[in-house]
């Protein structure tokens, strides 16, 4: 079919109807149109002589035979006519096409190349495909603001576009090439070979947007503007906190076993677990015992990743009940005395020792726990990064107890005897050091304190003057609701409310985190220190600073969040 813009349609008609008796309606009339008769050709054709009488010998004895028989050298002769001028249009369409510039050559840059250009000072360049393109002009015209597309900067597009389906869209592809500045080279060298003897060879890939705070073993946060932007985390997005390689799983040959005091045991394959207990879904917030790590390092010293504000994410699981399954096993809904139930996961070190962790029975066997070995993750399959093909789900606890790769469930007495239960993830005075510490005298970690972060604006930004939208996101162990967020723009000399968006959690399971913002005017030329804090049910506030509950691993950091930034007239 002809393109046309929308009023091309009547004039196209208007010229047919116009063309004079004998004329063949001119199509050429609009030169849009691929059909189209150029234009020395779309003038009249001369009369045609009249047809000659047929003979005599010929004719069939009806008028209408010899009728047709007379027009078809007609015919003929204006077909011939117009393959004649339809050669010469063609050869002159080729000939002009020969003279034609050739289409703009670009040059060819490496991958390493293209990533050196990350800032608005080395120009913003990102790929799509096999193309180059220099966006640096359109950082701030980004509809999703410049924080989102300075995210892919120096590399590809695709897996940030994968996560927002509005990007799909022709119109988005054809507003890129307008940058376009070259090509990748298509002679580059693939990337080495994995090394087989390195135990991490075998880890998945992993979204090139995650900020990497370690690489053997992977442990990697998302950018911490993307947080607050969806209720539930995406997959790949989702924090990674790996303390060991990642094993490979064959899910046919898989088997869970569960085992506890006097010889009780029970093994599962997947399809057991998917098809023996009722599925249950829970939406729950994980966060590890180190988010916002960073600021403790900053009064002092600590061990451990420098993890910002990312730590943390949530998602829709879904898998059986840890209750269902251990009463199928045989356990007791309750137990006298202290009792334990210990996790442990497919990954291990050079010597054998798998990752381990334990919660109290009481949570383990509780109806309102909702405890469970979760075997998808936000409607899909878990990643290998986060636990497939069976992890255990603790809500409300820190994430160190909710065992990834699981391989083995123990009813026991006594807690797990992990390094990771009995030797970390335990809170100390500030007064503690590493030549003092004792890890026996501190309990293991279970449920978190009551915690927020901002998520936008980021430290050291400029914002616009006029209204200032902030955001982020708030949440308290134990199923505690959080009911309240105060947010301060003078550094905590005065406060306002924040809304907290979403809907009220049921009372005791306050599993996943609230998100909340704040709009209010700012005026230009001022700096400002932003800061919130939470308030949960149970009116648990955070602390206002961080040097009171500083302890020599830097975990449960929960102080107040600070951000400066910057009004600009």
């Amino acid at each position: 079919m002809c393109r046309r813009d929308a009023a091309a349609p009547s004039r196209y008609r208007a010229q047919v109807r116009a063309a004079p008796s004998g004329v063949p309606a001119e199509r050429g009339a609009d030169p849009r149109c691929p059909f189209a008769v150029s234009a020395p050709f779309s003038r009249r054709l001369p009369p045609l002589p009249p047809p000659r009488r047929p003979c005599a010998r010929s004719h069939t004895g009806s008028p209408a035979a010899g009728g047709r028989r007379g027009a078809a050298p007609v015919l003929a002769a204006l077909l011939g006519l117009g393959a004649a001028l339809a050669y010469g249009e063609r050869r002159r369409r080729v000939a002009q096409a020969a003279q034609a510039p050739p289409p703009p050559r670009f040059p060819v840059y490496t991958r390493e190349e293209v990533g050196r250009h990350r800032t608005p000072r080395d120009r913003v360049w990102v790929t799509h495909g096999t193309e180059v393109f220099d966006v640096t002009d359109f950082v701030e015209l980004h509809p999703g603001g410049p924080d989102k597309l300075l995210l892919a900067a120096g590399g590809a597009l695709e897996p940030f576009w994968a996560l927002y389906g509005v990007h799909n869209q022709p119109h988005v592809l054809e507003l890129l090439r307008e940058y376009k500045v070259g090509e990748l080279d298509p002679n580059e060298a693939p990337p080495a070979p994995a090394d087989t003897r390195d135990p991490f060879a075998g880890d998945p890939p992993r979204h090139p947007g995650l900020h990497v705070n370690s690489q053997k073993p992977f442990n990697a946060e998302p950018p911490a503007e993307l947080l607050a932007e969806q209720f539930l985390t995406p997959n790949e997005l989702f924090f990674t906190r790996n303390h060991l390689p990642v094993p490979a799983v064959d899910p046919e040959t898989y088997r869970l076993q569960v085992e506890g005091p006097g010889g009780a045991s029970l093994s599962l394959s997947l399809p057991e677990l998917r098809t023996r207990f009722p599925k249950h879904e829970v939406t729950a917030t994980l966060q590890c015992a180190g988010n916002r790590r960073a600021e403790m390092s900053r009064v002092r010293p600590v061990k451990g990743l420098p993890w910002d504000i990312g730590a943390i994410g949530t998602a829709r699981w879904g898998g059986a009940r840890l209750r269902d399954v251990l009463l199928h096993a045989g356990f007791p809904p309750e137990r006298d005395g202290e009792w334990h139930v210990c996790f442990e996961g497919l990954d291990a070190d050079a010597g054998g020792a798998p990752y381990g962790a334990s919660i109290p029975y009481a949570r383990a066997l509780s109806a309102g726990a909702d405890v469970l070995l979760a075997y998808e993750m936000n409607g899909r399959e878990l990643p290998r990064d986060h636990g497939f093909p069976v992890r255990v789900v603790v809500p409300g606890v820190v994430g160190a107890r909710s065992v990834k790769w699981l391989r083995r469930v123990a009813v026991s007495a006594a807690e797990s005897p992990s390094h990771w239960q009995q030797n970390d993830y335990k809170g100390f005075s500030p007064c503690v050091d590493w030549d003092s510490v004792d890890y026996t005298t501190a309990p293991a970690i279970q449920e978190l304190p009551v915690q927020s972060a901002i998520t936008q604006p980021r430290p050291g930004a400029a914002v616009p003057a006029g209204e200032l939208t902030v955001k982020g996101y708030a949440w308290s162990g134990g199923g505690r609701e959080v009911v309240r967020v105060d947010v301060s723009l003078d550094g905590g000399r005065s406060w306002r409310v924040a809304r907290l968006t979403g809907e009220r959690p049921a009372p005791g399971r306050a599993w996943a985190w609230r998100l909340w913002e704040l709009r209010a005017p700012v005026a230009a030329g001022t700096e400002l220190e932003i800061v919130c804090k939470a308030v949960d049910g149970s009116y648990n506030v955070q602390p206002d600073g961080v040097a009171a509950i500083w302890n020599l691993r830097g975990v449960l950091s929960n102080a107040w969040h600070r951000v400066r930034v910057t009004v600009t007239r």
